[in-house]
């Protein structure tokens, strides 16, 4: 990405307002990245590993947490669009099945609902962490893949 468009550094801040470090551009984190992020502890934090929660795009500010189950990074759903399902019918009414939005992600149980010809929401079973917007989503009935979209939002824990 740096070949093509320039990176804009700009601040690293907790969840709870504090500036704790500065990013070389946003392009270059995803929600839930844990690596890379060039922060250590702090004196108030915990010994748990910081974890990118969200972007404020408009301010340029990374924001972060501590811990891989922290609220803020943790999702009750997500809204998919772009789909493309293996009978290839459009998706009507409502569906129980498992989704994956991470390579590697145990299957998470959901309910699929379509809100439109291109767009469904999917509720999580349990709350899930790091939902991604600009991912995959991918659903299956055991092992059959039934199709998938690209995440358009993630739907935040309530906090």
């Amino acid at each position: 990405l740096g070949r093509y468009l320039p990176a804009q550094p700009g601040k690293i801040i907790t969840v709870d307002g504090d500036e704790i470090g500065e990013h070389q551009g946003l392009m270059y984190h995803t929600l839930g990245q844990r690596k890379g992020l060039g922060i250590g502890g702090t004196k108030e934090g915990t010994e748990e590993p910081w974890y990118v929660v969200d972007k404020d795009v408009e301010n340029n500010i990374l924001i972060v947490a501590q811990g891989h189950e922290h609220p803020r990074l943790m999702s009750v759903g997500l809204i998919a669009q772009q789909l493309h399902w293996v009978d290839r019918e459009p998706f009507t009414g409502t569906m129980r099945c498992t989704v994956k939005t991470r390579y590697r992600q145990t299957d998470i149980p959901c309910t699929v609902k379509a809100l439109d010809d291109d767009r469904i929401e999917v509720i999580f079973d349990e709350p899930v962490a790091a939902v991604t917007p600009g991912q995959s989503a991918v659903f299956y009935n055991g092992e059959v893949c039934l199709g998938g979209g690209i995440i358009e939002q993630r739907l935040p824990l309530p906090v």
